[in-house]
């Protein structure tokens, strides 16, 4: 029988305590663990459904499943730090990697995660989308501008003295609202919530597990609160459902009235983002928790992490909150992420959640550049900088090192190829160095780049920058001076999916089309605290669509997040809302397919009205769990209660998505899917099929014929390859019309003869 003994070392203050048990067997010492703060670290523990509806029950078996790895209650509530108790159970809580995989194990268990860290990814988008307050039939006028949507925003805080968030002219708080206002740093609940921003909490535990407790507030220019101190919540949060604001712009440019998809929907706030740290998982699902529970009618995360994306249920956090709002009813809509244009970089990709992909929308902000010959180009850009005459022009290259050195830029105005993060960072380091301006030339213009530049800034292409540098090389002393940015609203500016948009196919489940849907994220303005500025990325396109789902959900209450994402899809435009092809910025350019925007543009005035909804509901998403290879066990800890998959398991081509993807056809495959009627009740319907190049596609019933009686039908697409080779994808549709309703979704089909797999 060994003899155990206990050493603890305090011999310095600095240093943690160290408890070193030491088991002595047959005349050995074995050093049997050694427990140090450090070697904690937080884990999310996914339980899946609640067993319990009482809150209080649901965290007490939180402490019983613990505490039989821990051996006491008391050691179980140290380690929990958050208790998921209302929109699903589980938990969070400071384990050693060896109890994490001991407690991986447990049969209540269904999977056991280390936190992480993820990213945060105006004035014209809502007149662009035809999102009009003055159309007397609209659904901006159906809902009273939103008036009961209540708007969940998960994401960096919110400034609360923005005009964006005034309560002027709203009327009393939606009586189902159950969620409340903490104050705490700058944040007095009492005075910074009204009837405009209902709700504010912010979540630190994963902040200060990441940060070993050393999290500097002050250092970061952050705020112990629902604060905003990076700028992004806000500028989200006033992009759902800001209020009208007059006389709106940055620096003279983007001039007019701010206002969100609902200007009078009432705003939630989760704080869960931190300057210099990002997003941390423990607190965006505790986010999530008490979004579900205060009753939000749509939860919205411009948040996501690099390319691989993550699993679906075991593995992304987000994904897993996702599946619990969905099935209480609530539509959670995230970001496509801002890592593009590459193939398969799109992120947050489970098929419960509205993924949205970033387009540019018909605002330039035009800049004259002259070149000492007279010749005008015209660059993009946000410059503030009245045109000061002209400057010596140089050019960026290898051997202006010495002269950046000798400060021999500082009265010059620099052009800079940047095609890639070396370049970049050269051009950086003589803006620092001092210039009179500068000139950026990329393959894809970015006129954000030139935000905050405290000289002249304008941006071209290639072309235009090859036209300058020619300038250069054949001219003794050349001359440039650049003009102030103009706005330029309207055609003949094009419509663009975004660079860093991205893009599909799904890497996780290819049969499951993302992004779904996509809306303007490019020189977005909205507000970032008093003042407003100018933003990009798919986090700017999410909250349109987040505060479209809102308004969609006063006029639909009934329709389940399935029925809303189906109509956003079947209703998009296919081309910009003047008729025009949208293009696909990248590194060779081409028009957009739906692997870079999903069904299409939104039409926030066309989607109350789909006519027939591809709708989805539990035994959907238990369809694709089983079809995407989910064991029993898995799926009965997730749903709450026993399921076991029929066998053979049903085939992911037939989950009920408003889209067709096939990823890889050899031959011919039949494929279902389950309309529903919500449009008048005896419509018929007519198939218009646009097949994909060398694809064959048979539809049948030829007819949809509905009556009081008849609300869903299933119709079957016989689809066959004519190809004999392995081809990429190729793109076409499937619509159903009864003259006036168009009911199309997105098919997109690859031939795979050899198969990478055997």
């Amino acid at each position: 029988m060994g003899k155990y003994f206990v050493i603890t070392d305090t011999s310095s203050k600095a240093c943690p305590l160290i408890i070193i048990l030491v088991l002595v067997l047959n005349g050995v010492l074995i050093f049997a663990a050694q427990l140090n703060d450090l070697d904690y670290k937080i884990h999310i523990v996914h339980l899946g459904a609640k067993k319990h509806n009482t809150p209080e029950l649901v965290t007490e078996s939180h402490y019983q499943i613990l505490e039989s790895i821990l051996g006491s209650k008391e050691a179980a509530k140290n380690s929990i730090v958050y208790s998921y108790r209302h929109g699903f159970s589980g938990f969070a809580a400071k384990l050693t990697a060896s109890q994490a995989k001991n407690l991986s194990v447990h049969r209540e268990v269904l999977s056991v995660v280390p936190s992480r860290i993820l990213r945060l990814k105006t004035t014209r988008t809502f007149d662009y989308l035809g999102l009009l307050p003055s159309s007397p039939k609209g659904v901006l006028n159906d809902t009273n501008m939103g008036s009961e949507a209540i708007i969940g925003v998960i994401d960096s805080g919110i400034w609360p003295e923005s005009q964006s968030f005034n309560d002027t002219g709203l009327g009393p708080i939606p009586k189902r609202w159950k969620g409340q206002c903490v104050s705490g740093d700058r944040f007095n609940a009492s005075i910074h919530c009204n009837k405009k921003l209902i709700g504010a909490e912010f979540f630190t535990e994963g902040l200060t597990d990441v940060r070993n407790g050393r999290y500097d507030f002050t250092l970061e220019d952050e705020f112990r609160s629902s604060r905003d101190g990076v700028g992004h919540g806000t500028h989200v949060a006033a992009i759902a459902a800001g209020s009208f604001v007059a006389n709106v712009g940055y620096n003279g440019l983007a001039g007019g009235t701010a206002r969100g998809a609902a200007p009078h929907g009432r705003i939630a706030m989760y704080k869960a983002c931190w300057g210099g740290v990002g997003c941390v998982t423990p607190d965006i699902l505790k986010a999530m928790d008490h979004s579900i529970r205060d009753g939000v009618d749509v939860i919205s995360i411009s948040i996501g992490t690099d390319a691989p994306a993550s699993f679906d249920i075991d593995q992304s956090d987000i994904a897993f909150g996702s599946f619990q709002a969905v099935m209480k009813g609530i539509p959670v809509v995230c970001a496509a992420g801002n890592e593009g244009p590459n193939a398969q970089t799109i992120d947050n990709v489970a098929p419960w959640i509205i993924t949205v992909a970033a387009t540019s929308m018909d605002r330039s902000f035009p800049i004259p550049i002259t070149l000492g010959n007279n010749l005008t180009i015209l660059g993009e850009g946000l410059n503030k900088f009245p045109e000061d005459g002209f400057a010596d022009l140089i050019l960026a290259d290898e051997m202006l090192e010495s002269s950046i050195a000798q400060g021999q830029t500082k009265d010059k105005i620099v052009l800079a190829f940047t095609p890639d993060n070396m370049a970049i960072r050269k051009a950086d380091s003589i803006k620092k160095a001092g210039c009179a301006g500068m000139i950026y030339a990329q393959s894809v213009i970015d006129p954000t780049y030139c935000s905050g530049f405290d000289v002249p800034c304008a941006v071209v292409d290639y072309e235009f920058g090859t036209d300058i540098l020619y300038y250069i090389q054949t001219t003794d002393v050349p001359k440039v001076k650049i003009g102030s940015s103009k706005t330029l609203v309207g055609q003949p500016i094009a419509t663009k999916v975004a660079r860093f948009s991205c893009r599909g196919p799904n890497s996780v489940s290819p049969a499951i089309l993302k992004p779904d849907i996509a809306a303007p994220g490019v020189n977005i303005l909205s507000a970032v605290s008093d003042v407003y500025e100018f933003m990009s990325g798919t986090s700017m396109a999410t909250p349109v669509v987040s505060g479209i789902v809102g308004l969609l959900r006063q006029t639909h209450p009934d329709w389940s997040p399935g029925a809303i994402r189906s109509a956003l899809v079947t209703t998009a435009w296919k081309t910009d809302p003047f008729g025009e092809p949208i293009f696909s910025e990248g590194s060779t350019r081409k028009l957009a397919d739906p692997f870079d925007y999903g069904g299409g543009l939104v039409n926030p005035e066309k989607v109350s009205s789909p006519g027939l909804v591809y709708d989805m509901g539990f035994d959907d998403y238990l369809h694709y769990l089983c079809s995407a290879d989910y064991d029993d066990e898995s799926i009965s800890k997730l749903l709450g209660k026993p399921h076991n998959c029929s066998s053979p398991k049903p085939s992911m081509l037939d989950f009920n998505m408003p889209s067709i993807t096939i990823p890889s056809l050899t031959g011919e495959v039949t494929v279902t899917r389950t309309v529903t009627n919500v449009g008048p009740v005896d419509s018929v319907y007519r198939p218009v099929v646009e097949p994909p190049l060398g694809i064959e596609l048979e539809v049948n019933p030829k007819t949809l014929v509905f009556g009081s009686n008849i609300t869903k039908i299933t119709f079957s697409v016989n689809v066959r390859t004519r190809h004999r080779v392995n081809s990429d994808y190729y793109f076409g549709s499937l619509g159903w019309t009864d003259g006036v309703h168009n009911v199309t979704i997105p098919v997109s089909v690859r031939t795979k003869i050899l198969r990478n797999y055997v």
